[in-house]
């Protein structure tokens, strides 16, 4: 299985994901840095699935602790529209969510990637990916983000 995490630079880090990445055994997750989980946009958000993600989350920061004042409800909006999407397509909801830090901090936010794993790999893939626009690259090569792959 296949998932991409878009993550606010500032509510957590490489070795977080690390951790988080030994868990998921057999999953390769992808993980894109960014300086703020507003900067996340929707093209971004829908490449991941054209690049074969099986799930993406974003976290974000806790709310109402945006250094950049409203990113992490940015970042809410375009995943709910992506989410909705999704269904129109015919993928179905649900393979997309934010992960918000809150004062459980860095163990919280490992649990709710782990479980969103868990829902993921459950969910049937009888639905064909969506088709690849031509020229799209794979949203983890942008220069706009720091990209890092982990292995288990």
């Amino acid at each position: 299985m296949k998932m991409y995490v878009f993550y606010c630079s500032n509510s957590l880090d490489q070795e977080d994901l690390t951790r988080c990445a030994r868990g998921q055994q057999g999953d390769e997750l992808r993980a894109i840095s960014l300086p703020c989980s507003g900067k996340v946009n929707t093209p971004y958000l829908v490449k991941a699935f054209e690049a074969g993600a099986d799930g993406v989350i974003v976290v974000t920061c806790k709310q109402d602790e945006c250094r950049h004042l409203e990113g992490n409800l940015r970042a809410q909006k375009r995943v709910q529209a992506v989410d909705s999407l999704l269904e129109e397509v015919g993928l179905g909801r649900g393979r997309i969510a934010v992960v918000q830090r809150n004062e459980a901090g860095v163990e919280q936010i490992i649990r709710e990637i782990e479980e969103f794993c868990t829902k993921v790999r459950t969910m049937s893939r009888s639905c064909a990916a969506i088709s690849t626009i031509p020229g799209s690259n794979d949203p983890s090569t942008s220069n706009a983000h720091d990209h890092q792959e982990i292995a288990p």
